[in-house]
């Protein structure tokens, strides 16, 4: 293959990969994130677009970035509102 035929196939390759839904990564530590289960302000897990609810609103849930069992009412670093509406 010629440079620009190569080039292309490794940039198709490399948005494959970064697509979403392909999880490279391994989950944050609680400790990376200072996670506590208690929150911040008016910022808690349940308001945040990373957090996943467990089976009731006061039950703990997970995180997609964060590994463990993570508290509603809960806060980290990685708190991210989720948008209005």
């Amino acid at each position: 293959m010629n440079g620009r035929r190569v080039f292309i196939c490794r940039a198709g390759l490399v948005a494959l990969l970064a697509a979403p839904g392909w999880a490279w990564a391994a989950k944050l530590s609680k400790d990376e994130v200072q996670y506590r289960d208690r929150p911040n302000g008016g910022k808690d897990c349940d308001d945040c677009i990373q957090f996943v609810p467990g089976p009731t609103s006061e039950a703990a849930g997970s995180c997609k970035v964060v590994a463990g069992s993570i508290s509603p009412h809960g806060y980290c670093l990685a708190f991210t509102p989720k948008p209005p509406g």
